[in-house]
């Protein structure tokens, strides 16, 4: 293992540690309770709330989406682990402006437990509390079993979404709503060349053999649809593409927001060659790129690889992806 450590076990609290100290105009630990993070600006009276949280190892999700327009707080686990219900209550009891709060992470079992006890005890607590799931992973389940699929980074969108919304005033059902909506929108599927190491364990948590990649592999390992040898980039992308396109079924014309997302250890330069093929396989397709992400917006620690997600757009899913949002790790003017 090859990692910039200290103490292993304290691999969590110091990234923390560090963050905070790199923007404390930005961000703040909830007093007594380190591992919940939240915005630093006061919560505004009658503002939906929006919380979101889960395993380390994935920066920028689930932390780097707190900050304006986006995310108001994150509860941080360990490396993928689910962060405890103490923790996402303390995250709730900051954000809570009158308003309620939504709860937007990923569909995977430990966080939903912990989540739906959060929310049990916030409702304890006078607080309205909802929950939208990040459901976006094609390779996880077939479309009749839609909603057991895994969250990957299409929740990004939902993040952008859920913020714009709340920042714009929206009450929660209509957060909720919107939320809703953009997620039986999106789609994702991934592509994984290389494993990574927790520091914790000090090797990698599942192989993928030298000269082979697997298609649909979750962000902490979880089994893709195939293992083979790895192909040229434009079949890798037409892979993703079509897996993609005949689930989510976009209409014919339709402007479309698209992530390309690099897993930790993929250049740039690679993601743009993916972006070249699916750009092409698009406008055969009549559709338009409206807005473009690439780079990395959700990760697994260094392994390579790389994800592609859509999102079909309609008029107000357009203005709400727009919108301008702030945070450590994302900016959009």
């Amino acid at each position: 293992m090859q990692k910039l450590l200290n103490d292993p076990a304290n691999f969590v609290d110091e990234m923390l540690e560090g963050i905070l100290l790199a923007h404390p105009d930005r961000l703040r630990a909830v007093e007594g309770e380190p591992r919940a993070i939240v915005r630093a600006d006061a919560t505004r009276p009658g503002k939906v709330g929006i919380a979101t949280g889960g395993g380390s190892g994935h920066l920028p999700v689930f932390l780097g989406y707190v900050g304006r327009g986006l995310a108001d707080g994150c509860a941080v686990g360990n490396v993928f682990a689910s962060p405890n219900a103490d923790q996402m209550l303390a995250v709730t009891k900051a954000i809570d402006g009158g308003a309620g709060v939504l709860y937007l992470y990923g569909n995977y079992g430990g966080d939903v437990m912990n989540f739906d006890f959060a929310s049990e005890m916030a409702a304890a607590e006078g607080i309205t509390v909802e929950t939208v799931l990040g459901a976006d992973d094609v390779a996880s389940a077939p479309p009749e079993r839609a909603s057991t699929r895994r969250g990957i980074a299409g929740i990004f969108f939902g993040y952008k979404i859920a913020g714009a919304a709340a920042e714009a005033g929206a009450d929660l059902a209509t957060v909720k709503a919107t939320v809703e909506k953009a997620f039986a929108r999106t789609r994702s599927m991934g592509v994984a060349l290389a494993p990574c190491t927790l520091p914790t364990v000090g090797h990698p948590n599942f192989e993928v053999p030298e000269g082979q990649m697997e298609i649909g592999m979750g962000i902490h390992g979880e089994p893709g649809v195939s293992r083979e040898p790895i192909r040229p980039a434009d079949e890798v992308a037409d892979e993703l593409f079509d897996h993609i396109v005949r689930d989510l079924q976009p209409t014919r014309g339709s402007e479309l927001a698209l992530l390309v997302n690099g897993l930790g250890a993929t250049p740039k330069e690679e993601l743009y060659i993916l972006y070249r093929r699916v750009h092409k396989r698009l406008a055969e397709g009549g559709h338009r790129v409206h807005r473009l992400y690439l780079g990395e917006f959700a990760t697994s620690l260094e392994m390579a690889g790389a994800s592609l997600t859509m999102l079909e757009l309609d008029d107000e899913l357009t203005r709400l992806v727009d919108a301008p949002a702030d945070s450590p790790f994302f900016l959009q003017a």
